[in-house]
């Protein structure tokens, strides 16, 4: 089992428009709030609040409109800001399959975070649970 990474990909009944507008959204998948007006850019660090888990500054890495972004977060350390040893990045890739999209999910570097190996281990686990539900309903978002 590879523990320094997690991948999911799901088909959404959805055009690639659609599921794009979703995924820009700061911290759509770990976040409370109206993220309105925010338009995500290379090199911007956002902060997505959630009240039961804390607060959770992203710096977004890449973007290739309707096709990529990418994000580093320090999902296991809220409330500090992404840097080498604390931050993990996660990549979206959307492809039109027909009238759906293809969106694949890749979040990586649980092995270089700076923790002891079970606090590695259990985010990793956190958040491989955590993708299955977020896709799950960014999917259900979409396709309303």
């Amino acid at each position: 089992m590879d523990t320094d990474r997690i991948e999911r990909e799901i088909v959404i009944a959805a055009p690639v428009e659609r599921v794009w507008s979703l995924v820009t959204e700061p911290g759509f998948w770990v976040g409370e709030g109206d993220p309105t007006g925010v338009e995500p850019r290379e090199g911007e660090l956002l902060v997505s609040e959630h009240g039961e888990y804390g607060r959770y500054p992203m710096r977004i890495e890449r973007i290739e409109p309707h096709r990529y972004i990418s994000y580093r977060w320090a999902s296991t350390f809220p409330g500090e800001e992404p840097r080498p040893g604390n931050s993990t990045l996660v990549e979206f890739t959307l492809a039109a399959d027909g009238g759906k999209t293809r969106l694949r999910v890749v979040e990586s570097g649980f092995a270089a975070l700076d923790a002891p190996e079970e606090t590695r281990r259990r985010s990793h686990v956190d958040n491989t649970e955590g993708w299955a539900t977020e896709l799950e309903g960014l999917r259900e978002r979409a396709e309303q």
